[in-house]
């Protein structure tokens, strides 16, 4: 199956380029590599952009070869050009070491404890001096193939600085600190990362012998069938963090993928075989309304990323809030994470009239105006439909007393977390 993955991963439409294919193809067939993914620590999460050449590093690790993950706080003290139109805003040391911590614990959720390495690339980069990287590696770097790489091809008329200029070798260092120090064979990265990916080879090359295996691999950029960037939404990136994207809102973006995306997204982000990859995109030509292949794309995601009781919780909330699940049997638990996800107000420990209590929700504007949606029975509190206007509420009836559940209609929600 190793031998074969090179094949997977071109049925999933996920390699761009390869350096020696054959080359590749036959390593890989005789003997188990190292290879790796590098992301530098510019933000204290990844987001599902992030995500696709790690997913390739997960196959790869999954038929027995091993991955390695470079966080790079030393390469993210620099700042890499590519895909940026200026400069990056350099980070302090301080707020980089914090953000390499941060990634590190995402890359063990997704990777486990076992069977791959995490690695710092401040450990050797941070050791070298001006005069022994100029000396060692500075030599072996033509500046005129420099400029001819398309990421600072496309940067030189806004201008860059030699501190950009220079990731490229230090990107290519990288790989030859782990070609040593790891058997690392191959680097994986998105397709803007070809020319850095390259000059790694290319130092090994010379460095080691000029048939060494090392290879490069890319993705391609991610485009949805409209043409638009993939893993962006109106509220901004969809992140790995669940405190800045919940899991709930993280299954939603994937159960709202439109029909012309989801095979291309079954194929880059689930685990699952042709075979049932193949079945689901047959059911969605004949039974579209189903959604059933968005929300097997949702499930594997979400469980993958966040593990599998965050995903049931988001399948919960999913039937809480779009569908007839009854609110009255959630656990507390489960309503504090619909809380985080629909409007929340705070109220005080003590009865309150059930006008009151709608328009503290914000779900209607004035008593009038709740006691008509009461007398319409379009009023549910803790899922239970009330029509006498007069009713009084006690707070600690249900959810342990912390929260109170309030609905009008089908689709506008409150949880009034108790004080």
């Amino acid at each position: 199956m190793a031998a074969d993955i090179l094949n997977e991963l071109a049925w999933r439409g996920a390699i761009n380029q390869v350096t020696d294919e054959d080359g590749l193809r036959h390593l890989i067939s005789q003997e188990s590599i190292g290879l790796y993914v590098g992301i530098d620590p510019t933000g204290d999460s990844m987001h599902i952009g992030h995500l696709i050449p790690f997913m390739i590093l997960k196959r790869f690790q999954l038929v027995g070869h091993k991955p390695v993950i470079v966080v790079g706080g030393g390469t993210g003290s620099i700042g890499d050009p590519s895909g940026k139109k200026s400069e990056r805003k350099l980070l302090s040391q301080e707020d980089v070491a914090a953000n390499v911590e941060k990634i590190r614990a995402q890359m063990v959720k997704l990777f486990g404890e076992n069977e791959f390495t995490i690695v710092n690339n401040y450990d050797w980069l941070g050791k070298m001096s001006l005069l022994g990287m100029l000396r060692d590696y500075g030599k072996l770097f033509s500046v005129n193939t420099m400029l001819a790489k398309d990421v600072v091809a496309s940067r030189l008329e806004a201008g860059i600085s030699f501190t950009e200029f220079t990731y490229q070798i230090l990107q290519a260092i990288d790989f030859y600190e782990l070609y040593k120090r790891e058997h690392v064979r191959l680097q994986i990265g998105g397709s803007d990362q070809w020319g850095n990916i390259t000059n790694g080879v290319d130092l090994i090359h010379k460095l080691v012998d000029s048939e060494a295996p090392a290879f490069g691999l890319t993705v391609p950029l991610l485009l949805k069938a409209d043409g638009t960037k993939f893993g962006k939404t109106e509220g901004g990136a969809v992140w790995l963090d669940p405190e800045k994207t919940t899991p709930f809102e993280f299954y939603q973006f994937w159960l709202n993928t439109a029909d012309a995306d989801v095979e291309k997204m079954l194929k880059y982000f689930t685990f699952l075989s042709q075979e049932e990859i193949n079945d689901l995109v047959a059911e969605l030509s004949e039974n579209a309304a189903a959604r059933h292949a968005q929300r097997r794309l949702a499930q594997e995601v979400t469980t993958f990323v966040h593990g599998e009781e965050a995903m049931h919780t988001a399948e919960v909330m999913t039937n809480v809030l779009f569908g007839n699940a009854d609110v009255a049997s959630l656990s507390t638990d489960e309503v504090a994470v619909l809380a985080g996800n629909v409007l929340t107000f705070e109220i005080e420990n003590d009865k309150i009239g059930l006008l009151d209590l709608v328009v503290a929700a914000g779900l209607e504007k004035s008593k009038t105006a709740a006691r008509r949606s009461v007398k319409d029975g379009a009023v549910r509190i803790n899922g239970v439909q009330i029509k006498d206007e007069d009713a009084i509420i006690d707070p600690t009836d249900k959810y342990d007393g912390k929260y109170v559940i309030v609905k009008r209609g089908k689709k506008k929600w409150a949880v009034a977390v108790v004080k």
